[in-house]
C-alpha cells in the first residue's frame, strides 16, 4: 500500500516562522551582540596545504581528522557489526551456558564507561600486547608499499599501536549495544517461522542463516543505523590517547589560535555532515529492502 502524502497543517507553517524568527534573532544577537572577532577566513587554510615539495595540495589538519574519524568509524562499525551479529544469536541460544556468556559480555562492557575502556585497552593492548608483538616495527623496516597500505587503510605505522588500541575499545563497547539489538530483532520472530523452518528440516545453523536472521537484520535496522551514528560521535574519545581523529585536531588548532567558536563550530558541521549522511544512507537501504521484500510483515 503506498503512503500517503503529507500535508502541511497551519501548525507546521507557525513552527517554521518561528524557527526562521529565532534563526534570525540569533543571527542579530551574535553581530551585534556578542563582542566577538570572528575570523573565517583563517579556517579554510587548515581543511589543504600546497606542499612545495611535491608541488600539490595535501590534506591538512582538519581534513586530516576528518579522513581519520571516517576510517575509524569505519572500522568500528564493521568489526562491532560483527561481532554484536554473532554475540547476539548467542545471546538469542536456547543453551544457558551460551546466554550466559552473551549477558557477561554486555553487561560488563554496558556497566563501565568508555573512558575507563580506553584507558585500559591502550595501556594493554598498545603497551603491552602491540609492543610485544612488534607490529609496528615490522611494518616499518618492511617494504614501502606495505606502510603505504597501512597507512592508506589505518594511520601511519608510528601511530598504529595507539590506533588498533582506540579501535579495539571502539569494537568492544559498541558491539556490547549491537549485540542486545540484534537479540532484540532475532527474539520479535515469530514463533511461526521457526515452526516452518523446522518443519522443512532445516538444521539451528541452516535456521538462523537463511530465515531468522535475515528477518531480524531487516527489523533491526533502523536502531544499528542510530548505533553507526552513535560510533562516529562515541569515536572522538580516541582523542585523550592522542589519536589525530576530528576532535584531537580541533583541541590541537584551538590552542595554536585561540579561535574557539570557528574551530568548534566547523568540527560540528564535519560531525553532522558524517552523522546525517550515514542517517540518509541507511534510510535509502531500508526502502531498498522494503521494496525487495526483504523484511517480513506478518499479515
Amino acid at each position: 500500500m503506498r503512503r500517503s502524502r503529507y500535508q502541511p497543517t497551519t501548525l507546521d507553517a507557525l513552527i517554521l516562522l518561528l524557527t526562521a524568527a529565532l534563526c534570525l534573532y540569533l543571527t542579530w544577537w551574535f553581530r551585534g551582540g556578542v563582542r566577538y572577532t570572528w575570523h573565517w577566513e583563517i579556517i579554510p587554510q587548515y581543511f589543504l596545504r600546497h606542499d612545495p615539495a611535491a608541488n600539490r595540495w595535501v590534506p591538512n589538519l582538519l581534513l586530516q581528522g576528518f579522513i581519520n574519524t571516517v576510517k575509524i568509524s569505519i572500522w568500528a562499525t564493521v568489526i562491532a557489526t560483527i561481532l554484536g551479529t554473532g554475540l547476539g544469536i548467542v545471546r538469542a541460544s536456547p543453551t544457558l551456558l551460551s546466554r550466559l556468556i552473551g549477558r557477561t559480555y554486555v553487561e560488563l562492557v554496558r556497566n563501565i564507561p568508555p573512558l575507563v575502556l580506553i584507558f585500559i585497552f591502550y595501556f594493554f593492548i598498545g603497551d603491552q600486547i602491540m609492543a610485544l608483538v612488534g607490529i609496528d616495527d615490522t611494518i616499518r623496516s618492511g617494504p614501502p608499499m606495505i606502510a603505504s597500505v597501512v597507512s592508506a587503510l589505518f594511520t601511519s605505522p608510528e601511530h598504529l599501536n595507539t590506533f588498533l588500541a582506540g579501535l579495539v575499545t571502539l569494537v568492544v563497547y559498541e558491539g556490547a549495544y549491537i549485540t542486545e539489538i540484534v537479540r532484540a530483532g532475532i527474539e520479535s520472530i515469530e514463533r511461526e517461522q521457526w515452526d516452518a523452518a523446522k518443519a522443512l528440516g532445516f538444521t539451528q545453523g541452516q535456521m538462523m542463516r537463511h530465515v531468522i536472521l535475515p528477518q531480524a537484520l531487516a527489523r533491526s535496522l533502523p536502531p544499528l543505523a542510530g548505533q553507526l551514528v552513535s560510533t562516529i560521535k562515541d569515536s572522538a574519545i580516541v582523542s585523550v590517547i592522542s589519536i589525530q581523529e576530528l576532535t584531537f585536531q580541533g583541541m590541537e588548532l584551538m590552542s595554536a589560535t585561540y579561535l574557539t567558536f570557528e574551530i568548534w563550530i566547523t568540527i560540528t558541521a564535519l560531525y553532522f555532515i558524517l552523522t546525517f549522511g550515514c542517517s540518509l544512507g541507511v534510510r535509502r537501504l531500508e526502502i531498498m529492502l522494503h521494496r525487495h521484500g526483504t523484511s517480513y510483515h506478518p499479515a
